[in-house]
């Protein structure tokens, strides 16, 4: 994974199920005699449903040389719109404004910005990124697209595992489940032979007029001999709550270019 991802997590950051199924959910025991076809569909249908969120992050950055605490303020209409804002001592120091289709984004210490498409941010990464991932994120849904023609699923201490039945060459993933309400535990994903790692994890979720929701999401790369640490602590979220999306990127800003 590359730092460059860490950076685009930054900016993004900164930036039903039947009667059966509901049993499943309820138990803190994982079931072995699950099949990777019933427990995909459990977790998809424990994405949240809701139609608009409003919420208050604390963000905490640390890296080699550098701590860092943000406030962030969020906003999302599902599967539209995620807005963020970031504030330091009450001042806003950064925006973004994602779509299924753009991304734009600036910064008022640098003064820069950026407004393109998904393309161009998977050209820069040299991996696929899009809405849908970034929405994964902040919901604790899963970031990989898991098949069950690829895909196994075990149990292992008490988590549903799901891995693919043969990794990819120098991209080593794995995805961990939680039995009680089928949320991701942790998302960890490898390239040994470039020294990178990236793993990403929600230590609990909290439950909301029905659904499930992180508390905390902790992201960590490593790259060699660098490390990075991002910790996001949901400190309130409204749902389904009237909320507006302003973003104007300001006058005399210099774009950033993507090369």
């Amino acid at each position: 994974m590359k730092f460059k991802f860490t950076c685009f997590l930054l900016v993004t950051l900164f930036t039903s199920s039947c009667g059966s199924n509901r049993a499943i959910l309820n138990s803190n025991i994982a079931n072995n005699t699950l099949t990777l076809k019933e427990v995909i569909k459990i977790h998809k249908a424990a994405s949240p449903n809701f139609k608009t969120m409003a919420a208050r992050i604390q963000l905490m950055y640390k890296n080699d040389d550098k701590l860092q605490s943000i406030t962030l303020s969020l906003r999302m209409e599902k599967d539209k719109v995620i807005w963020i804002r970031a504030s330091l001592l009450g001042v806003t120091i950064a925006k973004a404004l994602i779509t299924p289709d753009r991304v734009s984004y600036y910064e008022r210490l640098s003064k820069t910005y950026f407004d393109g498409d998904f393309s161009l941010i998977t050209k820069w990464l040299g991996t696929d990124i899009n809405f849908e991932i970034a929405q994964d994120i902040l919901l604790g849904q899963s970031i990989f697209n898991i098949n069950t023609s690829d895909y196994t699923v075990t149990v292992f201490q008490n988590k549903y595992k799901l891995q693919p039945q043969l990794q990819p060459q120098d991209f080593i993933h794995s995805l961990f489940l939680n039995p009680d309400n089928f949320k991701v535990v942790l998302a960890s994903l490898s390239q040994p032979t470039h020294g990178r790692m990236f793993t990403l994890s929600y230590e609990k979720h909290q439950k909301l007029e029905g659904g499930y929701y992180p508390s905390v999401i902790t992201i960590n790369t490593t790259e060699k001999n660098s490390k990075t640490r991002i910790e996001l602590k949901y400190k309130k979220i409204d749902l389904n709550v009237s909320v507006g999306f302003p973003f104007r990127i300001p006058e005399g800003y210099e774009e950033i270019q993507l090369n």
